[in-house]
């Protein structure tokens, strides 16, 4: 355990001196929302359920859910996926592990 929270510092020291971004280096989720008719969102795991007023999407820290009108899946890649529509709400469930 102690050599893993070693490695992890390390790391963390050599992102800083080579200035590469946190969520890059990690797969912590990176949201860009656009007005209220697009989001990008970069390093999701898979999405879970996707209707015309609601999506789930499944993420390395927890659940991202997306509520609106019209939306739509515009484009996606293994790590970032770009949602058009009327985007009305967005909240977060996080993952506990017991």
């Amino acid at each position: 355990m102690l050599n893993k929270r070693k490695k992890s510092k390390v790391a963390n020291k050599v992102n800083q001196l080579l200035e590469i971004p946190q969520e890059v280096s990690t797969n912590l989720p990176r949201l860009t929302i656009i007005g209220f008719e697009k989001m990008l969102i970069e390093n999701y795991k898979a999405i879970l359920e996707y209707q015309d007023f609601y999506i789930r999407i499944s993420t390395y820290m927890g659940i991202l859910n997306i509520n609106g009108y019209e939306l739509n899946l515009k484009e996606m890649t293994t790590d970032d996926l770009l949602i058009t529509g009327k985007i009305e709400g967005v909240d977060f469930e996080t993952i506990t592990d017991e």
